[in-house]
Parts: structure tokens; sequence; C-alpha cells
């Protein structure tokens, strides 16, 4: 990677988190001035219209906030389907900014002469995200590249950006009592700060590339360090398709597909303990005959979890499975959960027997029968929320976060193909000599070589 972090002009800085914090302020009052006019003339659309609003004003102002809103957008029956539904297309809808901003952040990553580093660079953003924007480009030997370019002062904006949000998770505390996201805003704010560090998604992309050396079928680009710095990072284009073009293929290539989605996200994370914490459809594409092989485009969300917290997961994939109530608790208690009850292992065990019910069950079936995918877990998770009133509520451990969210993203991306597999012959396979020991082992050596130690 090239750049002098002692030049930095985009570091966390007071300056840069008051305009932050005007810009935002000015957006969400724009959003809020529509949520009025709305209130005030009603009507049975009156929700869409504010959704609408809102998706607006996050999608023009970019960064953190947009981010949380994509995230918001996937947990079940936290926004009304309307909310769920606009703020959802922020993850692929997102507005690009224009040549000017491209101009200048070239320019200042890679030098004035920045353009005679490429054989050509599309002006036009091939896609669009909350963080940053990519654009298709030719390197100097003829590889086809993605560059990708990271917003103006995103790290002013992050830590603005949280400030506002713990805000926010106040008001929804006095509201809502059965969940104290506290722990999942700090947890968000860590990982929206590794997804700035453009050095550290190279060095993830290059460990999950080693994960899947050898296999032709779940590929990963190459990052080309020459074209990259902290804020600008090149990487070898992988030509695919989006899964929703797959939506009416043969059942045959539907279920291969979901069958690699399944191993790309669950394989890693059972043997060197890290999870794509980010499955939304804009992250992967499919190539070859028939949806051949399986393309891993971004590695900026990578959670890297403790091994006992993968150990916990699987002893509670057994204990739920051997109905071993004290193996259950036991696994809450290694994923962080507190003050455990039996009541609050009964309310936990509804999300559980939910999440892994495709797992427990031996036959072949889809996720979900009868569910549409943006529905996938709302029912259970209204039944989690009114029961956890009944018994004081509880905190949710921060490394819950983004597995909960990976599971929720990908049980949509199999309803959305209609897949059908034994899910527990695909999770016991992934499990083959599985240890905690050895699961720390591997994680050690793998992102030592990284250099993520």
């Amino acid at each position: 990677m090239v750049g002098d972090p002692a030049k930095d002009r985009e570091r966390d800085r007071l300056s840069g988190r008051l305009a932050r914090f005007a810009k935002v302020g000015a957006g969400l009052s724009g959003a809020a001035v529509s949520y009025g006019a709305n209130r005030v003339f009603a009507g049975d659309d009156a929700d869409a219209r504010n959704a609408k609003a809102l998706k607006a004003a996050l999608g023009n102002l970019k960064g953190p906030l947009m981010k949380a809103a994509q995230m918001f957008a996937t947990v079940p029956d936290l926004l009304p389907p309307e909310f769920a539904k606009e703020l959802a297309e922020l993850q692929t809808n997102a507005p690009a900014m224009g040549w000017p901003f491209v101009r200048r952040r070239m320019a200042a990553e890679l030098g004035a002469d920045w353009a005679g580093k490429f054989q050509s660079f599309e002006h036009e953003a091939a896609a669009a995200a909350s963080l940053g924007q990519v654009h298709r480009a030719v390197a100097p030997d003829g590889r086809a590249l993605a560059v990708k370019l990271q917003y103006p002062d995103m790290q002013s904006a992050v830590e603005s950006d949280l400030g506002q949000l713990r805000a926010l998770v106040g008001l929804f505390k006095k509201m809502d009592g059965s969940i104290d996201p506290t722990q999942m805003i700090e947890e968000v704010g860590d990982r929206l700060r590794e997804e700035l560090d453009y050095d550290r998604e190279a060095r993830m992309m290059a460990v999950y590339g080693g994960f899947f050396a050898g296999r032709d079928d779940i590929r990963t680009p190459q990052p080309v360090g020459e074209l990259s710095t902290k804020r600008l990072l090149s990487m070898t284009w992988l030509d695919g398709q989006g899964l929703m073009a797959f939506k009416g293929a043969p059942q045959e290539t539907r279920d291969r597909i979901a069958a690699l989605l399944f191993e790309a996200w669950w394989g890693p994370m059972t043997h060197i303990g890290v999870i794509h914490g980010d499955p939304h459809l804009g992250n992967y594409t499919f190539g070859g005959e028939g949806a051949a092989h399986l393309n891993l485009l971004d590695f900026g969300c990578i959670r890297v979890f403790p091994p006992r917290f993968v150990g916990g997961v699987v002893r509670l994939y057994r204990a739920l499975s051997e109905d071993d109530r004290p193996g259950q608790g036991e696994a809450y208690r290694s994923w962080g959960f507190t003050n455990l009850t039996d009541e609050l292992v009964d309310v936990l065990n509804v999300w559980a027997r939910f999440i892994y019910g495709p797992l427990l069950d031996d036959r072949v079936r889809t996720v979900a029968d009868d569910t549409p995918p943006g529905e996938y877990g709302r029912r259970e998770a209204f039944k989690v929320r009114q029961a956890l009133k009944s018994v004081g509520g509880i905190v949710i451990p921060r490394e819950f976060v983004f597995m909960d969210r990976a599971a929720i993203g990908l049980g949509a991306a199999f309803l959305h193909l209609g897949a059908r597999h034994n899910w527990r012959a695909l999770f016991e396979a992934s499990l083959e000599g599985f240890s905690e020991e050895g699961l720390a082992e591997r994680q050690k050596a793998v992102l030592g070589a990284a250099g993520l130690s």
C-alpha cells in the first residue's frame, strides 16, 4: 500500500465531527419536514412516503448513519415493513458521487499523475454504497480492476454519527425495555472503523483467498497493493450476475448457489473463526455456465470471533439437538449473555430454535416454508420481544450482532432462491474435526500470516 499516514488530512478531527454533525442534522431535518407534512395530510400511504423521505436523506448523507439504516433494515421486527423495504434498497441502489470527487480522491491517494497508472479508468461508478463507491479500471498489465474509493471525511463522520446513534439508543431504551442495544452500538462502531481501513480489508481478502485456495467454485479478488492506500483499494475484477438473476433458474442451479453461499459463510466461521458480517445481495455474484462459481466481493465487514464464541455456536447446536438444558445455558453464557434464568433461557430458545431450525431438521427442506424473504424472522422476533418484556429485558452481547445478521441475511437469500437442502448435513460437514483448540491454532496462524494478529 502507498501513502504517508503523517500527511493524512482526513483523520478523525474535531472540525470534521462538527461539520458532519451539522450536515446530519440538516439531512434529518429535511426528512422530518417531509414526515410532518405526511402526518398532516395522512393517507393510507403515509408510512411509505415517510420511509422514502428517510431513505432520500440518508442516501444523500452517505456514511455511518446510512450503514446503520441498512443494518436496522435487516433486523426482523425492528422497523415497519415500509421502512425496512426502502432502507434495504440503500444497500444496492445508493447514489454515487460525481467525477470531481473521483478526481480529488484519486489524486490525493496516488498523486497528480494517477491517471497514468491505469490503462483506463471509467468515469461512472459501477456500484455505490454507504462508505464508498467502485469504479472499473484496467491495470497497466491489462488486468480488469475494481477500484474502491472511500468517501471524504468518513473517519470524522463515524465518530459524529456514533454519538448521535447513542442518543437514539437512549431513546429506544426508554420506549422499549425488552432489549438493551448499548453493546450493539459499540460493536457497530468498531466494525465501522474497521471498514474504513482498506489495508485491513486487503489483508482479509487475502485470508479468504487463502482459505478457498484450490477451489474453483468460490473465488475472491486479488488486491493490487501498488494501486491501493488506506482509502483506495484496487483489486481484480470478477465478472458475475447477482443472486436475483437466478430466481427463475432450474432448482438444481438454485440449490447449488445456496450450497456455495452456505459454505462461503459458515466454512470460515467453523474453521478459523471469521464470518462475513454483511451478506447483502451486493456483496457477491455468480459466474460461469449456470452459476458455476460464487464471487465474494467485499471484505470490509469481516468479524473475527474468539474461539470460545464459535465453540458456543456449536455447543448450542448440539444442546438443542439433544435437548440438553445445562448445555443451552452454558452456550448462552459463552456468547456473553448474563443474568440467565430458566425463564430467560426459554425466551432465548425461541429465537435459537428459529435460527437453528433448518439445522435441527434432518431432511431436505427450505429454510422456512411459505415465508416471504422480507418477513423472515419477523414473527419470531415479535414473540421474543414480547416475552423479554415479561422477564425484565436483556443486554444483547456485542459478538452476537453480526452472527445473527449473517444468519438472517443468508436465510433471506435462500428464500429468494427457493433453495432446498438437508441443511443439517451441510452444517455437520462444516463441523468435521471441530474443536475450539484446533480453531484457535488455525486462527492464530492465518491472521498472523496476514499481518492481522
